[in-house]
């Protein structure tokens, strides 16, 4: 798959309403070979695997070109171990809404406790039905890039968040 990825990202309310409305679940490992360039990112989910390559986003982290090829999970595996920093480590659980499927992280390991959900549009302007469990928007702040969690986990920073999302 490749082409332009367009795509809002929110903090989710505590309370676990996003599991019992999930169809889907699967456990995902990623990491983040280091480029100046772009954003090249190794993921493991399941039992397949990925490499996915981003350009940076030149509207506030709303939108960014994307190129994903599936690999094979031994080539992941050994990739993996060219990546800085560690590897993220989460459950992502998928949520219909309207005419959209709402993904759902849940982290663990240094990032424990952080759950924020994204949706992919089809254009910046695009509507769509938020869940009831869906919080603020978050699009565009670094602090919830996933390759930057790595080198600032949520457990740093966790307090700046209100209450009902930590």
């Amino acid at each position: 798959m490749s082409g332009l990825e367009i795509e809002r990202k929110f903090l989710v309310k505590k309370g676990g309403a996003y599991k019992r409305a999930a169809f889907s679940s699967s456990h995902i490992q990623q990491g983040y070979i280091p480029s100046e360039t772009a954003t090249v990112r190794i993921r493991l989910r399941d039992d397949k695997a990925y490499l996915t390559i981003k350009s940076k986003s030149a509207d506030g982290g709303l939108s960014r070109y994307e190129f994903e090829k599936e690999i094979r999970p031994d080539e992941a595996r050994e990739l993996l171990k060219l990546c800085q920093g560690g590897v993220i480590d989460k459950h992502r659980y998928l949520v219909r809404s309207g005419n959209h499927v709402f993904e759902v992280d849940e982290f663990h390991g240094d990032n424990d406790g952080l759950v924020m959900a994204e949706v992919e549009l089809a254009s910046k302007d695009e509507s769509f039905e938020k869940p009831s469990f869906i919080g603020p928007e978050v699009t565009g702040d670094r602090r919830f890039y996933n390759k930057h969690m790595l080198r600032f986990p949520y457990g740093l920073w966790r307090d700046t968040l209100p209450e009902e999302y930590r």
